[in-house]
């Protein structure tokens, strides 16, 4: 039996791993390398390769991101890159850019810019012209649409809702008039454990208490869990029982509504009783109600019989 010529691997796969595994030659200056969410073994062979090649990594906290290279045997110098000194960075970051190196940017967890830092250093880069790639991984976000068994598509990713009660409910009532005018999406946000019960209240008023939703916590990690129920029941839930860990909220699209031609008739008489021009109440029924503005203003001319 003829031998293999030496240093030829006799197994495809662990060459193809090794492959994948291998610092990529020539990578973008700026990299966005996605991280685990949870589960350490979903940093893949290439972000782990492009960690490993990077002349530097940029952070979120140190503390973080040094015990991912440590759990995977790797050390780097790590610059921390978070909410407060991003601005400041900048210069100095393409600085770096400019002068050939080679820099990964993570976040705590997940995908980075998404609820996370980076995008002002991003657009940075691109306006000067530097080149920026990446390395797609996990995310929290697409995770619990997909386990939620709400439709996936359009949706609305929000991030973080405002934590203080009036700014968030001005921000739902923002969604609920984009609903209103036609908007049917799947919508997506963060948030934190100890605002989750007071926020899916805010969430079932605004958006209404029967709409279906999903809250998933703690991702890929020992105590994962997707609760799936109305924004109302999950209110009641998690008022009773803290959540616990990183929350995902997933909420179902808007039903279409229905407004009745006699529905549609008191809205108006009561916008122009209220002194509202023709042209005024016909603008305020028609966000309201989500029709036309032009189909509105006509109703609203024959009822002033003009």
């Amino acid at each position: 039996m003829a031998k293999l010529a030496s240093g030829c691997p006799s197994d495809p796969s662990a060459a193809a791993a090794a492959a994948a595994a291998a610092p990529i030659a020539d990578p973008p200056a700026l990299i966005l390398v996605a991280t685990p969410i949870g589960h350490l073994g979903d940093l893949s062979p290439r972000a782990l390769a492009t960690l490993r090649g990077a002349d530097a990594i940029l952070c979120e906290d140190t503390r973080v991101t040094g015990g991912l290279l440590v759990k995977h045997g790797l050390s780097a110098t790590m610059i921390p890159l978070h909410e407060h000194n991003e601005d400041a960075q900048i210069p100095r970051v393409l600085e770096r850019l400019r002068a050939g190196q080679r820099l990964a940017l993570v976040a705590d967890a997940g995908t980075p810019l998404v609820s996370d830092p980076g995008y002002r250093l991003v657009r940075a880069a691109i306006a000067a012209g530097l080149p920026v790639g990446a390395v797609p991984g996990p995310s929290a976000a697409v995770m619990a649409l997909t386990l939620s068994g709400l439709p996936p598509h359009p949706f609305l990713f929000l991030g973080f809702l405002p934590p203080k009660a009036a700014a968030r409910a001005t921000e739902i009532g923002r969604v609920r008039a984009a609903e209103r005018a036609g908007l049917a999406a799947t919508l997506i946000l963060y948030e934190a454990p100890h605002r989750l019960a007071e926020t899916l209240a805010a969430l079932g008023e605004g958006l209404g208490a029967e709409r279906p939703a999903a809250v998933a916590r703690e991702l890929t990690k020992r105590f994962e869990e997707v609760r799936r129920d109305s924004l109302g029941a999950l209110a009641a839930h998690y008022a009773a029982e803290a959540a616990r860990g990183e929350v995902v909220v997933v909420i179902g699209p808007a039903p279409p509504e229905t407004t009745s031609a006699a529905t549609l008739d008191d809205r108006l008489q009561a916008a122009l009783a209220a002194g509202l021009s023709l042209r005024d109440a016909a603008a305020t029924v028609a966000e309201a109600t989500g029709l036309p503005r032009r189909q509105v203003y006509a109703r609203a001319l024959e009822l002033a019989g003009t």
